[in-house]
C-alpha cells in the first residue's frame, strides 16, 4: 500500500498554470474548482453503499485527477476502484490528501 505524506503539487500546479496563464485570480478559481469537485466525489464515496455508486464516484474522482495531473489522487482513486464499497482506509487517505491540498472550508 502506498503512503501519501504530502500532496505532490508539481504536475497539478503546472496544469493549472498552463490553463490560467498569468492570471492569479483564474488560478485560484481553477484550484477551488478542482478541490470542490474532488470533495464532492469523496462525499459520494463516503455515502456509497453499493458497488455501482462506489464505482461511479471512484471513476469520477480518477477522471478528475487525471484531467488535472494529480497523480497521487489518481492512484488513490484506482485503489478505491479495487476496494469494497465503504472501505474506510481509502476514504481516509483521499480525505487526508485533499486536506493537504486545500483544507475543507466551513461556509
Amino acid at each position: 500500500m502506498t503512503r501519501f505524506m504530502a500532496f505532490e503539487r508539481g504536475a497539478l500546479d503546472a496544469t493549472l498554470a498552463a490553463a490560467a496563464g498569468a492570471d492569479p485570480a483564474l488560478m485560484a478559481e481553477l484550484r477551488a474548482a478542482f478541490a470542490g469537485s474532488a470533495r464532492r466525489q469523496l462525499d459520494l464515496l463516503r455515502r456509497a453503499r453499493c458497488d455501482g455508486n462506489w464505482r461511479v464516484a471512484a471513476q469520477r474522482l480518477q477522471g478528475l485527477a487525471a484531467s488535472f495531473h494529480a497523480n497521487e489522487l489518481e492512484e488513490l482513486a484506482e485503489e478505491a476502484l479495487a476496494a469494497v464499497p465503504g472501505e474506510p482506509g481509502v476514504v481516509r487517505r483521499i480525505e487526508a490528501l485533499l486536506d493537504d491540498f486545500a483544507p475543507a472550508t466551513t461556509e
